[in-house]
């Protein structure tokens, strides 16, 4: 007796089924679109890079210098799990000054880590580990598009607070102070050391003053995201103020989310560094092991040719001096433009429509965020005089 074979209805299945389809990331995606543009005339103003005239990468003097001083010399072995001790050294010194940096090194954690975002994301490691429950994490509206993703996907609550009033285009202090009033003890808060991305618009040094106030009175946790300093008004130290105020002057504990991406233009590089500032040596010796772990745990040990560019020009004053001054002029269109002087480092915002926006870049081959933010750096002498011209027709024709 022969056994008739088994058919059946087999479907594919695969183990992602259930995987969920997350759209591009808009300023990546907009960067697509405008690498397809093969328009002559096409100005990206999306992603925040230093361009030459000719809208290619430009490389700072003070990089290329640098990479002539570590030519000899190097070479492509392993760096300590927690990264380049000069370079995080260097970092440190940057962001609090020599001064703080003296008083403060022994009860300092440091590990650099993979840009920005990196130090973000170690920072949101080292709290959930610490703390339990788990703070609600602030993040001001608007706000870089990674403050929400970096921290909603290790599991914190995020909750936005009003920032900017498009209405006046400035900073909204009173919003702010009544988020820090009406927070819960021990929440924390991203702020932007400077240079605020993408509104341009930063406290001023009595502001700061009463933020500062406010986040002890509150005993609130501040996380610096600090990814242009020096590069906002050219000097470092008016560029740190708020960090070494909230770290000295109101003795709070803090960390510095430090990125080397946009002020060296080291983008690819991925040289960043987490900073901690605790207020006992025995809470930094603790913070130092656990960020050990994590980083082990992550990425096992950080890349080292952009942590010793960063290092090598931290280190030589000259080096540090060679820096770089963007300046946008917009006349001839319609309406008031003032918010535009009062904003400040790469980023800004034109407060142009969402229709606007899209015939810029439909029209024009100017391509920029959808709220109108804008890379300053994405501007030069060949280019600033065709996308105020082309804004100009976009809004007589409104």
């Amino acid at each position: 007796m022969t056994s008739e074979p088994i058919t059946r209805n087999i479907t594919t299945q695969s183990w992602f089924d259930q995987a969920r389809f997350v759209p591009p990331d808009v300023i990546f995606a907009l960067t697509a679109q405008y690498v397809a543009d093969k328009s002559p005339k096409k100005v990206n103003l999306g992603q925040g890079t230093y361009r030459d005239e000719h809208g290619n990468s430009w490389v700072l003097p003070s990089v290329r210098e640098s990479r002539k001083l570590l030519a000899q010399e190097l070479n492509h072995e392993y760096l300590p799990i927690v990264g380049l001790a000069d370079f995080r050294k260097e970092a440190a010194k940057l962001a609090l000054g020599s001064e703080l940096f003296q008083k403060q090194e022994d009860k300092l954690a440091t590990c650099q880590s993979l840009s920005g975002t990196g130090a973000l994301h170690l920072a949101g490691l080292l709290l959930r580990a610490c703390k339990t429950p788990l703070p609600k994490v602030y993040i001001p509206e608007p706000t870089w598009s990674n403050h929400h993703q970096v921290f909603s996907s290790l599991g914190f609550q995020c909750q936005s607070f009003r920032y900017y009033n498009p209405e006046t285009k400035d900073l909204d202090i009173d919003s702010y102070y009544s988020a820090l009033k009406s927070a819960e003890p021990d929440s924390v808060f991203i702020i932007h050391a400077c240079a605020h991305n993408p509104t341009g618009c930063d406290p001023s040094k009595e502001q700061w003053q009463e933020l500062a106030r406010l986040f002890k009175e509150r005993q609130l946790f501040p996380l610096f995201d600090a990814a242009y300093l020096g590069f906002n008004s050219g000097h470092v130290d008016n560029d740190a103020f708020a960090i070494r105020l909230f770290i000295e002057e109101m003795n709070l504990e803090a960390g510095v989310c430090l990125s080397f991406a946009k002020n060296m233009g080291l983008y690819g590089e991925r040289v960043g560094c987490f900073l901690l500032a605790t207020s006992t040596e025995e809470a930094a010796v603790k913070t130092q092991s656990m960020l050990e772990m994590l980083q082990r745990s992550e990425v096992s040990n950080p890349p080292a040719y952009g942590a010793k560019i960063a290092s090598t020009i931290l280190a030589d004053a000259t080096l540090r001096g060679l820096g770089m001054t963007i300046c946008l002029v917009a006349s001839g269109a319609p309406g008031t433009w003032d918010h535009l002087i009062r904003q400040s480092g790469m980023f800004g915002f034109l407060g142009l429509s969402p229709s606007v926006v899209l015939k810029l870049r439909e029209k024009y081959h100017i391509y920029m965020a959808d709220n109108s933010r804008i890379s300053i750096a994405g501007l030069n002498r060949e280019n600033v005089e065709y996308v105020g011209q082309s804004i100009t027709d976009c809004l007589k024709q409104e």
